[in-house]
């Protein structure tokens, strides 16, 4: 451990040195969810080349209570890993709990807290049951509406699919964008998952399969939507001091971190806010602030030019075309013309989610900003298979969101030297 009078320094430079995945599947009957996480957690441990006596802290992504059917999961996680007598914290923002843990996590090495410290992402939705009805759809629907405001938009029914549709239908009205261009980005993302040997979702579609499938809530069709997921995803955090001492071979550093939370009422983010300048709700502001803050971090200008591969959110095809304008890949309103141009293609100038994002590697709430960020690390360490994409400035960049009508967002700029 970093000793008091160290603290006082600067940040320390931190490293992502060990990567471990679970499947990401519908349903995971036979593991608890402390054992899903205890398979990722020693996988990264053996990726990483160190031990679990080498740990210092935990932090622990897990975002539903009723998914686990357990307050204070982590605390049963932790315990089950072995890491009783050593720190253990969980994160909870929505959608965006991996990418906050992520944050937590670096924030636990850069102040000298720790040297080693775990991230570990787990959740598992399908334990969430309706006895009676013997049917678990519908128990996890109403879990995730309980993220939702309970005084006044629960009762008139929103779900997380049409808080995100709202943003949606506002950039299709402001930018002119076409359901025809969100369902590139499923054609795309799903296709991506084919090459990934842990995805749910993988499948071979056309634009015309996703615009035929079921409504679920307009613009959103079925095939525009992540499916809940089962699984686990953890990480390896090191000090650049402690990377050094153990000879760790290929490191990947975190060069920025960016976060920032919207209103929670979609329907007072005004573009006479604070940080209007970013627009209205069809421009997501604090996705904005989050890639400035994170690319600042970074001394990042122009990432457009520099950023290899990037793992956005994808929970709704179209939050990926607007992620594209709020990371900087292209103008406000261009999001939909970026994909249609093939630019975010496995083969495009910028790769975006080579994992098969959510929409195809799945959706394991707690554990997906978490994925994201190692799908980024393995990419950058030329380790991603079938999957891997040309590396050429070494820079990556993950985007985790979450939260009603998207007011969590946590960007995450990765590098390699």
């Amino acid at each position: 451990m970093i000793s008091y009078a160290q603290l006082k320094g600067e940040k320390k430079r931190v490293a992502v040195v060990g990567t471990g995945q679970t499947k990401f599947e519908a349903r995971s009957p036979e593991k608890t969810y402390y054992e899903l996480a205890l398979e990722a957690a020693l996988t990264a441990i053996n990726d990483a080349g160190i031990t679990s006596r080498d740990i210092d802290s935990v932090v622990y992504g897990i975002y539903n209570d009723l998914f686990e059917r357990q307050i204070m999961p982590d605390t049963y996680v932790h315990d089950y890993l072995g890491m009783y007598g050593k720190s253990g914290i969980r994160v909870t923002t929505g959608g965006a709990t991996g990418g906050y843990a992520f944050r937590a996590g670096y924030s636990e090495v850069a102040s000298g807290l720790s040297d080693v410290t775990m991230v570990i992402g787990v959740e598992k939705a399908q334990d969430c049951y309706d006895w009676a009805q013997g049917k678990t759809t519908p128990e996890v629907i109403k879990s995730i509406a309980y993220s939702s405001d309970m005084t006044w938009e629960f009762p008139l029914g929103t779900s997380a699919a049409s808080s995100y549709a709202i943003l949606a239908s506002a950039h299709m009205k402001k930018y002119g964008t076409t359901e025809e261009q969100a369902a590139l980005v499923s054609v795309k993302n799903h296709g991506n998952a084919i090459s990934n040997p842990f995805a749910q979702s993988p499948m071979k579609i056309t634009v015309d399969d996703v615009m035929q499938s079921r409504m679920i809530s307009y613009p959103f069709k079925m095939l525009d939507c992540s499916l809940y997921t089962e699984g686990a995803y953890a990480l390896i955090l090191m000090s650049e001091e402690k990377t050094m001492r153990m000879g760790i071979k290929d490191p990947v550093w975190v060069m920025g971190i960016g976060s920032s939370n919207d209103k929670s009422f979609t329907g007072s983010r005004t573009v006479k806010d604070r940080m209007g300048k970013y627009g209205d709700i069809a421009d997501l502001r604090n996705h904005y602030e989050s890639a400035v803050q994170a690319y600042n971090m970074a001394g990042i200008q122009d990432p457009e030019k520099v950023i290899d591969v990037a793992e956005l959110h994808d929970a709704f095809s179209f939050t990926e075309i607007q992620a594209y304008e709020a990371m900087g890949f292209c103008g406000r309103g261009k999001g939909g013309k970026f994909i249609e141009d093939g630019v975010p293609l496995m083969n495009g100038d910028l790769p975006v989610s080579p994992s098969g994002g959510l929409l195809g590697a799945g959706h394991a709430v707690g554990a997906t900003g978490v994925m994201q960020i190692g799908e980024v690390v393995n990419q950058l360490r030329n380790r991603a298979g079938k999957r891997q994409v040309e590396i050429r400035s070494g820079i990556g960049l993950a985007h985790s969101i979450g939260g009603p009508g998207s007011s969590y967002c946590s960007v995450s700029v990765m590098g390699v030297d």
